[in-house]
């Protein structure tokens, strides 16, 4: 098989602190920016990757979703367990400054791992979990 990624689906709460840390923080391009029933879809992406998307999507909005499901799904947003995302750089360090001097929350400075990698750990205003890898 010959598969590639094409979107993953990360939520939001807040579609326009979400759409200013992709596209104005993370450097990510808008592909797609949909209302439906006050809520919004954004689709973003790598410049130059355009066929590797992010789909920002509020959470709560999957036909079936129970109200006590939906309260699970924010309770875990908050605590930052519920998305998450992994991105790679050529320069860790230069990218890490970069998201910090911004005020974006850090959950963990540059750091070699046990498992061969050196990466950092930041979250988007929804809580999701974004790690960064240094690219080998």
């Amino acid at each position: 098989m010959n598969l590639s990624i094409h979107s993953s689906f990360l939520p939001h709460t807040d579609a326009d602190a979400t759409l200013a840390f992709y596209r104005d923080t993370l450097g990510f391009e808008v592909r797609k920016d949909v209302a439906y029933n006050n809520m919004r879809w954004i689709t973003v992406g790598p410049v130059g990757q355009p066929s590797t998307s992010i789909v920002l999507h509020p959470p709560g909005a999957s036909p079936g979703i129970t109200d006590d499901e939906r309260r699970m799904i924010f309770e875990m947003m908050a605590k930052g367990t519920y998305g998450m995302i992994i991105l790679e750089t050529a320069d860790l360090e230069s990218v890490f400054d970069k998201l910090q001097a911004t005020g974006a929350e850090v959950i963990q400075e540059p750091t070699d791992q046990p498992y061969g990698i050196r990466d950092c750990a930041f979250r988007d205003p929804a809580g999701n979990h974004i790690r960064i890898n240094q690219a080998s």
